[in-house]
């Protein structure tokens, strides 16, 4: 699986959640436009995204947070076959952990992509507004979670806690005055927000 489209297929053949069309688009551009050196990525599944972010900015190092070590290893592949290994740092470990310990070494990204758990977005984001440079871009994926952060009312017992969740991470975005976030209601929502400063 050589390149984006294969691995594409793979994923809607297997089932792997990946980063939607649209969405990927949109991330693809943001790429070109920002050149953004050092990227932050939560969630490397199979390492789709991050391969797309590499291709497109191609003297841009990333370091990937994922906590499943299957994932892992079938991202060390992808990364080797497109020659992409040299420029990705794989951190296998919880994404909290992973974001305070870059957090405390003082580290600073152009660009995050966060596509992690849904539920952990409002709790990650003091640490990812640490670990945001100045004039950098945080993109988070899947923000509308199926539809329901939209939705008037309760969501019901089984999505309360994402939701709620959710609803607290793109309103203290939209309020924080250090940012610009922009709703984008595409696919399944993504939530871009630029720093000011």
């Amino acid at each position: 699986m050589k390149t984006l489209k294969e691995l594409r297929a793979y994923a809607q053949s297997t089932m792997t959640p990946i980063i939607r069309p649209q969405s990927a688009k949109i991330l693809k551009e943001l790429c070109q436009t920002r050149a953004p050196k050092r990227i932050l990525e939560i969630g490397t599944a199979i390492g789709y995204s991050a391969s797309l972010m590499l291709l497109y900015c191609p003297k841009a190092e990333v370091v990937t947070i994922e906590k499943d070590p299957q994932m892992i290893a079938f991202a060390k592949q992808t990364f080797k076959l497109r020659g992409l290994e040299k420029r990705v740092t794989l951190m296998q470990t919880d994404a909290m952990v992973a974001l305070e310990k870059l957090s405390s070494d003082g580290e600073k990204f152009d660009l995050i992509f966060l596509d992690g758990p849904k539920g952990q977005y409002f709790k990650y984001l003091p640490l990812l507004k640490r670990l945001l440079a100045s004039k950098g871009v945080l993109l988070a994926d899947d923000v509308l979670f199926h539809g329901y952060v939209k939705m008037p009312g309760d969501p019901g017992h089984k999505h309360r806690t994402i939701v709620a969740s959710l609803r607290s991470f793109i309103s203290d975005l939209q309020q924080d005055k250090a940012f610009i976030a922009k709703l984008i209601e595409i696919e399944d929502g993504l939530l871009l927000c630029e720093r000011l400063n």
